[in-house]
């Protein structure tokens, strides 16, 4: 008799910024994650109340929290501002923070929004809000497809 299946864990990923935090959500059932919106943030301090909403409408289980390294894998100005940020959600909400190393994630999501608006999928011009909320998502599936590798081992 085939074992019951693991129920899906529903995720939200942060592309964390010192102005703009981008937001995305996904979850292990479909191992997709899509944008859903950019929050201010004033000197890395979030919008507490926006993240707030956004954990009451989704449920997640997990938050995924992009940290950026240089190319030589050396810290940024940012790794830790964004590993705090990981650690004040953790504290505020009770769940579990899984970083992710964020390097290229913003050039991947620019080129996935030129792409988009090539195709003719996008009529508007990309802005930053948008790259930092597709940047969440290619954090988010990421982290989704190096967890569903680790559980078929």
């Amino acid at each position: 008799m085939p074992e019951p299946s693991e129920p899906a864990i529903i995720a939200l990923g942060f592309d964390y910024g010192l102005k703009r935090i981008g937001i995305a959500a996904g979850d292990t059932l479909t191992g997709s994650a899509r944008p859903i919106g950019t929050i201010s943030s004033h000197d890395g301090a979030p919008d507490w109340s926006t993240i707030d909403r956004y954990v009451r409408d989704w449920g997640p289980s997990v938050f995924v929290v992009g940290v950026p390294y240089n190319m030589d894998d050396s810290p940024t100005a940012l790794t830790e501002s964004a590993m705090a940020f990981g650690d004040a959600l953790s504290k505020r909400f009770g769940r579990q923070v899984e970083p992710v190393d964020e390097r290229l994630s913003s050039r991947e999501a620019e080129d996935q929004l030129r792409q988009r608006r090539a195709n003719g999928e996008r009529s508007r011009r990309v802005g930053r809000g948008d790259i930092d909320a597709v940047a969440a998502a290619v954090l988010l599936e990421q982290w989704l497809r190096e967890r569903n590798r680790m559980t078929r081992t």
